[in-house]
């Protein structure tokens, strides 16, 4: 791949719900990139379109118009062979970690199904995930248990081995911290930017909260009703965003300081008037 060229290149992505003859359009025009060991966040309030950009890179919507490419070639519209060939290289975290995990299969099964997929046999795959385990502060003990039987913050970790096991070049985070408290999203967040210094993953770390996405996102796209509307330094947009929509996510994003938290309300509600 050119120096030049995104790793994840999606231009003008439109992407329409409902009947052809009135279809209605989430995405407008859309047109993001992420380049090579990058952390690009993408955040916006629910039903903003951010979490259809993610389902359209992986393929599990259709894009009316448009074109995603990654490392220079068209994912637009893959087949299903070729897009599960793909997900080598592009994998996603969900938000909800119980809910990504199969609780009938114990963790071994769980992170060694994607190898099993490609032909690697058994010994070398629990051999690989055992190491994987570990790389998320997880001991390799725990390979026999059940998604049951571990916290909201380790079924999070549980999930983040899963996407890195294949050794993909992108991840896709849709939200991935969202449902844990304070503490485990610290946990969270650090383990994931540790990962990416380590492995030089990309990520598209989409969320609704400015305050997540600056503390690992290297820039930061804000979306707004389908539309991006600001797109910059990740310390820049989501400190001193120039978007009225932009200034209105921050003012609403939650700070420790009770003072400051009551200014910041405060001055949400002045924006919304």
């Amino acid at each position: 791949m050119s120096a030049h060229t995104p790793l994840l290149q999606a231009e003008d992505v439109v992407v329409e719900y409902g009947a052809r003859r009135a279809p209605h359009r989430v995405l407008h025009e859309v047109s993001l990139e992420v380049g090579d060991g990058e952390c690009v966040g993408l955040v916006g309030e629910s039903g903003s379109g951010k979490s259809t950009l993610g389902k359209a890179i992986l393929g599990l919507v259709p894009v009316a118009s448009g074109r995603i490419t990654f490392d220079g070639r068209d994912i637009t519209r893959l087949s299903g062979r070729a897009r599960r060939a793909l997900a080598a290289d592009i994998q996603v975290v969900f938000q909800d970690p119980y809910g990504s995990l199969n609780p009938m299969m114990t963790i071994g099964d769980i992170l060694a199904e994607p190898l099993s997929t490609t032909g690697t046999g058994r010994a070398e795959a629990r051999r690989i995930v055992g190491e994987m385990l570990e790389r998320v502060n997880l001991p390799g003990s725990v390979i026999d248990r059940y998604p049951s039987e571990f916290s909201g913050g380790q079924r999070q970790r549980i999930a983040i081995a899963r996407a890195l096991v294949r050794k993909p070049r992108l991840i896709i985070c849709d939200e991935p911290v969202s449902a844990l408290d304070l503490t485990t999203q610290s946990t969270v967040l650090d383990l994931l930017i540790e990962l990416q210094r380590d492995t030089g993953v990309s990520y598209l770390f989409v969320s609704h909260d400015l305050g997540v996405v600056r503390r690992i996102c290297h820039r930061v796209a804000v979306m707004y009703r389908g539309r991006l509307v600001e797109v910059g330094d990740g310390e820049q947009v989501t400190r001193d965003p120039e978007h009225a929509y932009s200034r209105r996510l921050l003012a609403a994003s939650p700070v420790a300081d009770p003072i400051r938290q009551a200014e910041r309300r405060a001055a949400w509600l002045s924006l919304r008037d």
